[in-house]
């Protein structure tokens, strides 16, 4: 005996359109972001004669690291001026390597004005980051990189970095990794406070 089963014969209703159309978006976006990150990683760090003009940014600084009692720092506005930017995190070791020997070169500058250390902290937290500061007496401005801003600007490939940057704001020398001395920062700035 055969029962008699009634069909469904409603019809089945699919995702709405609108869901569709929200998650090609966010697909495509999604695909749009890692390209762009991709061409950045092979396109490699930034080279001695980037201009910085289209680098520019403002970092807020750490409380009691302000430069010239702002509580925030801008790269155009140190036009005139050598710049030392170096990236560091509290967590990298090797950044603990060549603390010392920026600090030095640092307060040998310091004086005269016409060089300014940066330090950008990089993917980190700001107790650690304090403490770092205070473990090595850094003494420079310093300040978080924000979301990475910066460092994305820059295209760095890790920490330690630092980018010596002339009076007219271009990169002249590309430090990757720890200085082994404070001479091979000074010779650096000498040379850029002689051109």
């Amino acid at each position: 005996m055969t029962e008699n089963i009634p069909e469904n014969n409603t019809p089945k209703r699919g995702m709405p359109l609108w869901a569709q159309i929200t998650i090609w978006t966010v697909l495509v976006a999604l695909l749009a972001v890692i390209f762009v990150g991709l061409q950045r990683a092979q396109e490699g760090n930034l080279q001695a004669g980037a201009e910085t003009d289209e680098f520019d940014f403002t970092m807020p600084l750490f409380e009691g690291y302000e430069y010239e009692g702002v509580n925030e720092i801008s790269l155009t506005d140190l036009r005139g001026k050598v710049v030392v930017l170096n990236f560091w995190a509290s967590w990298c070791i090797t950044c603990k390597d060549e603390a010392v020997e920026l600090e030095e070169a640092w307060r040998m500058y310091e004086s005269s004005g016409d060089v300014i250390f940066i330090g950008v902290d990089y993917v980190d937290t700001e107790p650690e980051a304090r403490g770092y500061l205070e473990r090595y007496d850094i003494t420079y401005p310093n300040g978080p990189d924000m979301g990475t801003q910066i460092s994305q600007a820059f295209r760095i490939s890790g920490v330690p970095e630092t980018y010596f940057i002339d009076r007219d704001g271009v990169v002249q020398h590309v430090q990757l990794g720890p200085f082994a001395t404070t001479q091979q920062i000074t010779a650096i700035i000498d040379d850029l406070l002689t051109r």
